[in-house]
This record gives structure tokens, C-alpha cells and sequence, in this order.
């Protein structure tokens, strides 16, 4: 697997990261059911005739999905705007995914450019990166389009957007997600894709999805990374000594 992920970052010129997972856990001290019931509230409110699987769905980008299907844009919004303060909150209690940082910083020192393409809010992510001092080496981060849930992934528009903002090549740039939504849109995008594997089941799914690599730590990533800086910082000093 080494080979295969040290060979696959040798050929890119971008990092594209998905937030919730590869990142951080932005829902680990505000459970992810618990905001998904308060968005289920929020369309009892507004007056919507839910289905009754929709009481027990535990993701809140699920009830936000829904809702965008419906066609009623003035809950999809109320739901939206829920979910982006429900999202700001949980940044607080977010738990960083071991080894993230570690990615961000080590590719980021060997050049290479490092983007969140998420479907969590732009907002949210921008606030964790900044607490955790992180913003200065991730730029930009595309987030969820405002009240418009269609347009997230497995959509391939956000990692496409995020692919333009950088002037990049597809084909040059890596996706690293933990969803078959991200397996999937990074396939439709035609950006090279690692299926980060944080539970067991997932690996198998990700491999039948097209991912290109599959890890189960993000430490691989590290360690790749940090071994290529490690043998540029050797050549560089063994140059220095011949020219000394």
C-alpha cells in the first residue's frame, strides 16, 4: 500500500482533503443524531409532513438532503441555517483525526497546495482550522453550497471548483475522503482519490467505488510525506557539502 500511495502522491500537484473524517471528527462532543433530531424539529416547526424513517436518521446532511428534495425552499433554508450554527457549535467540542495536522503541515512544506473541499459549511471549517492554527496552510475551503444540497458531494462540482480555484489539472490533483460520496464525486471529477478507511467495512466499499489507494490511518499520508522531505532535506545538504 506504501508504494502504491508514495507513487500516487508523487504524481499530483494538489491535496484536496474532506473535512469531517480525514480532518477532524466535528461531531465527536455533539453527536451527529442529536443535531440530526434538532433539524427534524426545525421542519416539525415549519409545518413539513415528514416520513417516518426521517425521525430516526441519524445524519443531519441526510435530513438536509431530504429536505432539498422536497422542493420547498424556504424549509431547505431554515434546515440550512441550522445545521451551519449546529456545525459552528460542534467545532468546539470537534476532535482532531490523529495524524490530519501532521498531513496538512508536511504537505504544505513539500509544496504542495492543500484544499478542504467538504460537505460541512464553509464557515465551520474555517473556524476549526483557525483554532486549531491551520488556516494559514489550507487555502481555499470550498464548503457546502448555501441551501442548495444537490450541489454537494457525490456532486463533482465542489472538487471541480476547488481544482479551478488552484488552476490545477484534475488528473494532478488527490482527493483524501472517508464517504463513498467523496470516492464517487472524486471519480466523476477525474481527480485521483484515497479512500480513507477510519472503520474496517469501509475499505472494501472504497476499493469497489474506484478509490485509487485505500489506508486506514491518515499516518500514511504522513509518513509518505514526511519521508520525501526528509530525502529532499538529505539532497540538499549533500549538494551543499559538494559545493562547499
Amino acid at each position: 500500500m506504501n508504494a502504491a500511495l508514495g507513487r500516487l502522491l508523487g504524481e499530483v500537484d494538489a491535496v484536496l482533503l474532506d473535512f469531517d473524517g480525514p480532518v477532524c471528527s466535528i461531531f465527536a462532543g455533539y453527536p451527529a443524531p442529536q443535531v440530526a433530531v434538532e433539524l427534524v424539529n426545525v421542519l416539525r416547526r415549519q409545518g413539513v409532513d415528514l416520513p417516518p424513517s426521517l425521525a430516526t436518521e441519524p445524519d443531519p446532511l441526510e435530513v438536509l438532503r431530504w429536505t432539498g428534495s422536497t422542493g420547498d425552499q424556504e424549509a431547505t433554508r431554515a434546515v440550512e441555517d441550522a445545521l451551519c450554527a449546529a456545525e459552528r457549535r460542534a467545532v468546539a467540542s470537534a476532535e482532531p483525526t490523529p495524524f490530519g495536522r501532521e498531513v496538512i503541515v508536511a504537505a504544505r512544506q513539500a509544496g504542495l497546495p492543500v484544499v478542504v473541499v467538504s460537505n460541512n459549511s464553509a464557515g465551520a471549517v474555517a473556524a476549526y482550522l483557525t483554532a486549531h492554527r491551520l488556516a494559514g496552510h489550507v487555502s481555499p475551503v470550498v464548503g457546502r453550497a448555501y441551501a442548495e444540497p444537490n450541489r454537494m458531494k457525490p456532486n463533482p462540482e465542489p472538487i471541480l471548483r476547488a481544482v479551478e480555484a488552484l488552476g490545477a489539472t484534475p488528473g494532478r490533483c488527490v482527493l483524501v475522503g472517508d464517504s463513498l460520496s467523496d470516492i464517487e464525486g472524486a471519480r466523476a471529477a477525474e481527480v485521483r482519490v484515497v479512500g480513507y478507511a477510519n472503520r474496517p467495512p469501509k475499505a472494501e466499499a472504497f476499493r469497489a467505488a474506484g478509490a485509487d489507494v485505500v489506508i486506514t490511518s491518515m499516518g500514511a499520508i504522513a509518513g509518505v510525506l514526511t519521508r520525501v522531505l526528509t530525502a529532499d532535506r538529505l539532497a540538499v545538504h549533500r549538494v551543499a557539502n559538494l559545493c562547499g
